[in-house]
């Protein structure tokens, strides 16, 4: 099984990706964490892409469907991949269709987590002072959260006409968010 965890900076992306890969084994392909793992390396990619990630800007599509391919190949034997926080735009899920295709894999649900915007800017408050973050800043946070709204809102329809699209309330408690996540999984 294969999926896209989709929804806004903040919106619990990565907390259901863990539980997903925790309950039914799939790795998650987490380019947050994948970028972040590359600045702490001070590696090529990580010293390119840092100034990017803290003026809240995008990494280009040629490294972030690099970085996907490169872990997908890493992981031969896995039963599926989560994608959070990929694709963000038209263009990335073309590009994810087409490394998937080329692969003879196919993607089997989007599911969005849909969030209130002001309590996101309150939730990522938090985690920036409790886990210091820095593209976690307020400042950072707003300028992601309207380059999201702009770039990424086009995927609704592109997701929703391919019949892949499922909806779920990320403004519940965690448990319950995952509850209805394995609901939309498992067919409900």
């Amino acid at each position: 099984m294969n999926l896209v965890i989709f929804g806004p900076p903040g919106a619990g992306k990565g907390t259901q990706a863990k539980r997903l890969v925790q309950d039914r084994g799939l790795v998650q392909l987490s380019t947050g964490d994948m970028l972040r793992a590359e600045i702490a390396a001070s590696s090529a990619i990580g010293q390119q892409v840092e100034a990017i990630i803290k003026a809240g800007d995008l990494v280009s599509d040629e490294i972030v469907c690099a970085m996907i391919a490169g872990n997908i190949d890493a992981n031969p034997d896995a039963s599926g991949f989560i994608f959070d926080g990929f694709p963000r735009t038209v263009e990335q899920a073309e590009a994810l269709d087409k490394l998937l295709n080329d692969k003879s894999m196919k993607l089997d649900a989007v599911i969005r987590l849909v969030v209130d915007d002001e309590a996101l800017l309150k939730r990522i408050t938090v985690r920036f002072k409790e886990q210091g973050r820095k593209d976690d800043n307020p400042e950072s946070f707003q300028v992601r959260l309207g380059t999201y709204n702009k770039q990424t809102a086009p995927l609704l329809p592109y997701y929703a006409d391919k019949g892949l699209l499922k909806e779920v309330d990320g403004m519940c408690a965690i448990d319950e968010v995952a509850l209805s996540v394995a609901h939309v999984l498992d067919g409900g």
